[in-house]
């Protein structure tokens, strides 16, 4: 029979080899050249062209809640060259969740002389293309007691809990821009 301080050793020796075999292997495998990531952002950025400007800033600023970034010109020929507008110039309103160098940018513009069409924004399945923006809430009451003090009112029932198989005490509140465009919001009610 072994001598129990002699198991101990052997135990703590053990354990040393495999804890300093397993951080060379760490460290080894950290060492090996790893592909450049595809993309600079894990993010995605898109634009939304309005119909008033200052009225869809107040919305995605007071009701949503979203913080303004610096704006920027596109100059007529930047327009043309890059195939954005047929050569006319705009403004872009970047607004983030968080002020922090990796938030999606939501970018607003407006072409006044430019008729535009409205796209058909009833339900999600109406038009082809972007249907609705998502927008994770920590608190869809605190969310939702902003909106209305800006007169904007959930659409249908919502909020509405997310049914079984999503995780319990979530809500999804769709409420619209001023140009119809659906916002989601998603989040617990506190």
């Amino acid at each position: 029979m072994k001598n129990p301080s002699f198991v101990n050793r052997e135990l703590i020796c053990t354990t040393f080899i495999v804890l300093v075999v397993s951080g060379l292997a760490a460290l080894a495998a950290s060492s090996k050249t790893v592909p450049d990531a595809e993309f600079a952002k894990s993010t995605v950025d898109f634009g939304i062209v309005v119909s008033d400007i200052d009225k869809s800033l107040a919305f995605y600023k007071d009701v949503l809640g979203l913080k303004t970034r610096e704006p920027f010109e596109v100059t007529p020929q930047m327009g043309v060259d890059s195939g954005l507008s047929d050569n006319l110039p705009f403004k872009v309103y970047p607004l983030v969740l968080e002020n922090d160098s990796t938030a999606t940018n939501v970018k607003l513009m407006q072409f006044k002389d430019t008729p535009a069409k409205k796209v058909d924004n009833s339900f999600i399945h109406s038009s082809l293309g972007v249907s609705y923006l998502t927008i994770y809430v920590k608190d869809t009451t605190a969310a939702l007691a902003r909106a209305k003090a800006f007169g904007v009112e959930p659409v249908a029932k919502g909020p509405i809990a997310l049914p079984e198989g999503f995780p319990k005490g979530i809500y999804l509140t769709l409420l619209r821009d001023p140009d119809g465009n659906l916002i989601e919001l998603v989040g617990p009610k506190k």
